[in-house]
Formats: structure tokens, C-alpha cells, sequence
């Protein structure tokens, strides 16, 4: 990190940020966007079949929560998490491998788009359950203080999950064993169709953090930055045996909740305002007002980032698909 005296004219969130750590955040914002077009070209191709769920406009959410993570930290995903398989450090050749049913896959094609995994890489698997990953985050969390290994688990979920169940269960518990635990709610303001605002009596998730003894944190979710700050923040926390912390980003998700959403549930100029407020190019933006990157060097980023995910997809058009006498492997039953 850069010592914020050397930047003056910028906002502690940035200033602490060095060129390095922005140039790999950035990239890695491309990639999950440019993935997630590439994603949904193929599948209007017919490359991709069934549905996926786009997280287009979320990115610096994604990004900057993962950011203050050590590689043998963890996280667990939800059923919008290509943006947290690749900001965790995932290939995206190998994911479009898994999206297009292929053995190269991270699950061998098995897994698709809502069931990616990578353990190896502390990927602990997206999840097709609404609040899935908040109590399977409580048991990590246990696994971590039993061992005294120095590990935090960072777990993400919907606006909409937060009303289930499992996220009151999972932060009362985390709470009282003060375990090792980061939550993080991306609240795009729909739970599918569902406006937040219709479904909770208080006006932010985070709210409900006091209730269970942990700091709460509603942020900008679109301010890569300031994210990043935040986040450092609760995962040092955790990390030194200080319990969990409860992150909400205000975000906006620019596609429908699923490929089969008609968006009849919002306006065109709701979206077109939140486009305007696109996480990538306010980056790139404040970067550039304070001289930290020109205008080639961000265009440089973007390019580079394309050529990746134009080769992932080649690479996974070309790949085997499962041989069908191995159909039964890895499926188990009691």
C-alpha cells in the first residue's frame, strides 16, 4: 500500500491503493464484465444452454471486498458469482470450459454456471440456494478457530437472502463464537423482481448488524476504493480474533435477475441512471483526474483483458466434452 502523504490530493480510500494493486483490480473488472458479455453472446449462440444469472455492473463490489484477502483465505459464492470466481483469482478459460459443459472445466463440466468451485484456490463454491453459503461460512468459520490457522472466510448473498432464515442463524452464531467470518451482501435492489425497499422494514441490511453484535457497514458498492477500505478493515478483524462483520454494498445489477427476466419490473431510466454510475469507468475516471494512470494505459488494461477472454472462449470451444461412461463418477449416495 502507498503511504497516503505521497498523495495529497486524494482521498485516503485511493491514496492507499499503489499502481500495482489498481492495475490488477481494474483487470480483473474487465475480465469479469468482459466475461459476462462473452458469457452472454455464447449463450444467445446456443453455445451456453440453460440460464445464467450476469452480475454487469456490480463489479467493484465483487473486486474490492476480495482485494484485502490473503491466497489462503475463502470465499463462498452465490448464484451470481462469476464475478467472485474471477476476482478471487479464477481462469477464466476454465470457466467457460465448466459453462460449456466441458472435462477442462473447473468441475468438469458438471457445475455450470451457478456451481463453479475451486478450492485449491479457496473457492469454496458458488450456490444455487438463496443464503446456501451463510451457514456452510459459520462451519468454515468454526474449522478455521479449531485449527488456529490465521484464515478469514469471506461469504456473499443477495438483498433477498437476507430475509432468510439462515442469515439471522448464521450472523447470531458467528457472533457469539467470534468467528473468522466476513459477510458480505451485494444488495442490487431486487431480489429477482422483488424491490428491497417492499421487503424489509428497515432501510438497510447492514442495519441489522447491532442485532447481533457486530459492526455494520452500507457503503457505495460501485466505489472499488472505497470498497477496498471497508473490507481491510473487517477482514483484519476477523483475522485477529475480533468476530464478524457484516459488509453491504448498495449496487445494481444492469441485467435482468436471470436470462429469462423480461425486466417488467423496472424503468429504462432506473438502469440508465445506475449505467451512468458504472463502477469501471468511475475508476478509470478518478485514476485519471489524479494523474495515476493515462488514458493508454487504461485502454492498454482493456484490451489486454478482451484478448484473455476471446482466447478462453476459443479455448473452451475446443476442448473434449465428458466421455459418457464416466456419467456416474464423482456421484454419491447414501
Amino acid at each position: 500500500m502507498t503511504d497516503t502523504a505521497t498523495r495529497p490530493n486524494q482521498r485516503p480510500e485511493l491514496a492507499a491503493l499503489d499502481d500495482a494493486t489498481l492495475s490488477a483490480a481494474l483487470t480483473r473488472m474487465h475480465l469479469i464484465r468482459k466475461f459476462e458479455e462473452a458469457a452472454e453472446a455464447s449463450y444467445m449462440r446456443g453455445l451456453i444452454h440453460g440460464t445464467m444469472h450476469l452480475s454487469i455492473g456490480q463489479e467493484a463490489s465483487a473486486v474490492g471486498t476480495t482485494l484485502p484477502l490473503e491466497a489462503h483465505d475463502y470465499i463462498l459464492s452465490t448464484h451470481r458469482g462469476h464475478g467472485h470466481c474471477i476476482a478471487r483469482g479464477a481462469e477464466p478459460k476454465l470457466m467457460f470450459a465448466e459453462f460449456f459443459g466441458k472435462e477442462t472445466g473447473y468441475c468438469k463440466g458438471r457445475g455450470g454456471s451457478m456451481h463453479i468451485a475451486d478450492v485449491e484456490g479457496g473457492n469454496l463454491g458458488a450456490n444455487g440456494i438463496v443464503g446456501g453459503g451463510l451457514p456452510i461460512a459459520v462451519g468454515v468459520g468454526m474449522s478455521i478457530k479449531a485449527q488456529k490457522n490465521g484464515r478469514v472466510c469471506m461469504v456473499f448473498f443477495g438483498d433477498g437472502a437476507s430475509n432468510e432464515g439462515a442469515f439471522h442463524e448464521a450472523l447470531n452464531m458467528a457472533s457469539i463464537w467470534k468467528l473468522p467470518v466476513v459477510f458480505v451482501c451485494e444488495n442490487n435492489k431486487y431480489g429477482m423482481s422483488m424491490d428491497i425497499s417492499r421487503a424489509m422494514a428497515v432501510a438497510n441490511v447492514a442495519d441489522r448488524a447491532s442485532a447481533y453484535a457486530m459492526p455494520g457497514h452500507c457503503i457505495d458498492g460501485n466505489d472499488l476504493a472505497g470498497v477496498a477500505a471497508v473490507a481491510n478493515e473487517a477482514i483484519a478483524r476477523a483475522r485477529s480474533g475480533g468476530g464478524p462483520s457484516l459488509i453491504e454494498c448498495k449496487t445494481y445489477r444492469l441485467r435482468g435477475h436471470s436470462k429469462s427476466d423480461r425486466n417488467l419490473y423496472r424503468t429504462k431510466e432506473e438502469i440508465e441512471d445506475w449505467r451512468g454510475q458504472d463502477p469501471i469507468r468511475r475508476l478509470e475516471a478518478e485514476l485519471q483526474v489524479h494523474d495515476r494512470f493515462g488514458a493508454a494505459e487504461l485502454m492498454s488494461l482493456e484490451e489486454d483483458a478482451q484478448r484473455e477472454i476471446d482466447a478462453a472462449v476459443e479455448f473452451a470451444r475446443t476442448c473434449p466434452d465428458p466421455d459418457p461412461k464416466d456419467l456416474t463418477r464423482d456421484v454419491y449416495a447414501l
